[in-house]
């Protein structure tokens, strides 16, 4: 049997849960092969923060921040897909159809805002670290 999936749900997913792929289980299953791949950058991180002793933590966390930004972005591009067309992809065999309201909109707001504060941050802390040594924090 085929579930409707919410695309609200899955933007929030995506926004909250991007960097270690929950957005893609919900709308994949298990067999989704970037969800696992997301779902990897964690322990990658770790493993890779524990195996460098001499590399710094931000960057150790590399590809986890990749993912969450990815998440993000992912969010977005869930967002703005229009009803029908998620519905031709997701839901055609439920019978049911979308119609997303205001929650998708601030769900976007939040998420752009959010995903543009960590990617400048991410910039920032980068290029402090490069040319500078780390010396402002």
């Amino acid at each position: 049997m085929t579930t409707h999936k919410s695309k609200t749900i899955a933007a929030l997913l995506a926004a909250l849960g991007g960097g270690i792929g929950l957005h893609r289980f919900y709308l994949a299953g298990r067999q989704d092969k970037w969800g696992w791949l997301h779902m990897a950058s964690l322990p990658l991180s770790l493993l890779i923060y524990l195996l460098c002793k001499n590399l710094l933590p931000f960057f150790a966390a590399g590809p986890l921040i990749i993912s969450v930004l990815c998440g993000l972005l992912a969010c977005l591009v869930i967002g703005t897909t229009p009803d029908e067309k998620w519905d031709a992809r997701y839901n055609a065999a439920t019978g049911q159809q979308s119609d997303t309201g205001w929650t998708m909109a601030l769900i976007l707001v939040l998420t752009l805002a959010i995903g543009g504060f960590v990617l400048i941050a991410a910039i920032a802390r980068s290029f402090d670290l490069l040319f500078t040594g780390g010396l402002y924090g």
